[in-house]
């Protein structure tokens, strides 16, 4: 009898210990299911690239078990329900049936359910990297019958979960994480303002940073350099002017203010004599990214903007045309004209900016080809399917950016 009661007492402790082991991986599963699960593969690499020294650590562990998700999710799956399956069978070795039922709903309800999911939805980063070993044993263990079910959810829903943030997403987000969205966030102002206008700047065209051609201010390439035009100028404010041919509409160059440095206005120089650049040509629905693009190759810190006026007619800078000019106040004869390259064509026009060189490490200035050569090449004026519509700058596409305006010492301007 003693021996028997002995045995009865030792297979109740085993039963009794084998419930809270079923509870508490039962518990464990359901834990890991959210906590894991919840983090994306992108969350996950954010955290081993950027995050704490302690992150890093964790989500590294992570990454490798957390990155065939269908895999994990019926991994623990199936061991959460073996647990919950398993435990009324041994708690009916230890009490009645009904009273096995009703300890067993509340042992899984509370201790299986509710406190394993608000701990690992908390901290399911640090627990997680804790168990990953085992959760990876458990991985093999179940792989037959979890392999098949992963690999058809693949084939139903997508392999792919990656949560990625959409444009608009992204923005909102990083307004949340201003400090003056009330959320505690780090981001200032400023910060938040200059991010959001790097993600629109994608969506924003030619048309929307230019200045328009009736408040542009240019000069006719026949003028002279007298006391008037150079007082124009200096007032004016520009470090560059563009120039146009015959009409206000045909820019064909710009100037650089610092050039006119060393010209005396007593002599009235002509100014066809001085250095005039070549000035590209964007189309009006040029992405800023693009044009932002070009301006920092130092081509050209400046551009016209141009409409086509019949879609079906090549794009701008494709095919000659042909065109009368009077460069010297004389008729001059019919030439063939290749008008300005557009803007994915830049790179072909050799600059006379800085350029440097990775080697020695100096600043090198090259040949001045992208200046008009009056007298031996013919004006670029657009062609008859074109029209200029304004001009648009570096500091044109850099106020979209800051999504503010930039002020010099030379603006004025009044608060409306």
């Amino acid at each position: 009898m003693a021996a028997e009661y002995k045995c009865c007492e030792a297979q109740f402790f085993i039963n009794l210990i084998t419930v809270a082991l079923l509870v508490l991986l039962a518990g464990l599963m359901s834990g890991l299911t959210l906590g894991l699960l919840s983090m994306s593969l992108v969350d996950l690499e954010v955290l081993a690239k950027s995050g704490t020294p302690q992150d890093r650590k964790h989500a590294e562990k992570l990454l490798p078990v957390v990155k065939n998700q269908h895999l994990l999710l019926c991994t623990l799956l199936i061991c959460n329900a073996a647990a919950m399956e398993a435990l009324p069978i041994f708690l009916d070795s230890l009490v009645s049936t009904w009273v096995a039922i009703l300890i067993s709903v509340t042992l899984i309800l509370f201790f299986g359910e509710i406190i394993p999911q608000s701990v690992c939805s908390r901290h399911g980063l640090a627990i997680g990297a804790s168990v990953a070993p085992g959760v990876r044993l458990l991985v093999w263990i179940c792989y037959p019958i979890a392999y098949p079910i992963s690999k058809l959810l693949d084939l139903l829903l997508g392999k792919g979960h990656t949560a990625l943030f959409h444009r608009a997403e992204l923005k909102t987000l990083v307004n949340l994480h201003g400090n003056e969205a009330g959320k505690g966030g780090e981001l200032t102002h400023d910060e938040t303002t200059i991010i959001a206008g790097a993600l629109e700047l994608t969506e924003k065209k030619a048309r929307d940073a230019m200045t328009p051609l009736s408040l542009t201010f240019a000069i006719d390439i026949n003028s002279t350099l007298n006391s008037e035009l150079m007082g124009l100028i200096i007032d004016k404010g520009h470090s560059r002017v563009p120039v146009y041919y015959s009409r206000p509409t045909s820019i064909i160059g710009l100037i650089l203010v610092k050039n006119l440095l060393t010209i005396n206005p007593a002599d009235e120089v002509p100014l066809k004599s001085v250095t005039i650049h070549k000035i590209p040509r964007v189309e009006e629905d040029a992405p800023l990214y693009d044009i932002l693009n070009e301006f920092q190759k130092g081509y050209s810190h400046m551009a016209v903007v141009v409409r086509r006026s019949d879609p079906a007619q090549p794009p701008v800078g494709n095919g000659d045309a042909e065109v009368r000019l009077d460069v010297d106040g004389e008729q001059g004869r019919e030439r063939a004209v290749k008008p300005m390259l557009p803007l994915q064509k830049w790179r072909s026009f050799p600059s006379s900016s800085r350029s440097f060189n990775k080697g020695s490490k100096r600043l090198l200035r090259k040949s001045c080809s992208d200046v008009l050569q009056l007298n031996e090449t013919p004006l670029p004026e657009l062609g008859e399917a074109e029209d200029a519509v304004g001009i648009i700058t570096m500091e044109d596409v850099i106020e979209e950016l800051l999504q503010e305006e930039i002020y010099d010492e030379t603006d004025r301007y009044e608060d409306d």
